[in-house]
């Protein structure tokens, strides 16, 4: 039943590929990251990034670092602003085609990144700090009107819920993907997450137990809950 499909942790469609990520591809992650790094002085480069050629990629997660659906995320003990982010990702095969799709929660430190953008790998990185599922779409392309939804449930009660389509990106998956397999090789494939548009507001900070689900239309749905 579904209720009992609701209540199993679902591996994570992933074997021993790398999971990594684009960074300022909509114009809300644009001024989102320009606002948490504004006391900092960091702002002006993700302004520069949004209309740069080359774009921003980091690497996210290894295999074992990954949950997937009805499994737990992490925020970071030396946090005290945390988010999810609701992104589509590419599953791309090791000569750099792009064969499929799946949803990925990039579990991000906005206090820590805004501190310093040298941080960005604390912030990004750590146990649990990713979440992809509960499938693979195979397909080649992906309809630019598919919507990307997430709600963020506290003691059942929604506390935020936002949603953007496909295409709000400024950038082309392929573009993303080019740019990735520039100077890199991927013997088993790889996973991109491409950014996301999706942001709570300032005041938002994740709290253990919430519960994140993130929706994209022709995949399915991606349930964390936090630890």
């Amino acid at each position: 039943s579904s209720n009992w499909l609701l209540s199993q942790n679902i591996l994570a469609p992933i074997g021993s590929q790398e999971v990594w990520a684009a960074g300022v591809t909509y114009l809300r992650s644009k001024v989102a990251r320009m606002e948490e790094s504004a006391e900092s002085g960091g702002a002006t480069f993700y302004d520069k990034v949004y209309d740069a050629e080359r774009p921003e990629l980091f690497f996210k997660s290894t295999a074992r670092r990954v949950v997937g659906t009805n499994d737990n995320v992490r925020i970071r003990k030396d946090s005290t602003w945390d988010v999810p982010e609701p992104e589509l990702t590419l599953v791309i095969t090791s000569s750099g085609k792009i064969v499929g799709y799946t949803i990925g929660n990039d579990m991000s430190s906005r206090s820590i990144e805004g501190e310093n953008p040298l941080y960005l790998p604390q912030a990004k990185t750590y146990d649990r700090s990713a979440g992809l599922g509960p499938c693979i779409y195979v397909a080649e392309t992906i309809l630019p009107s598919s919507t990307i939804r997430m709600i963020i449930e506290r003691d059942h009660k929604i506390v935020f819920e936002g949603s953007t389509t496909i295409d709000q990106m400024k950038r082309s998956h392929k573009e993303l993907a080019g740019f990735l397999f520039r100077e890199l090789t991927f013997p088993h494939g790889c996973y991109l997450m491409t950014g996301t548009c999706v942001v709570p507001g300032n005041e938002f900070t994740l709290q253990s137990k919430d519960v994140i689900t993130i929706t994209i239309e022709h995949i399915g749905t991606l349930i964390n809950i936090v630890e």
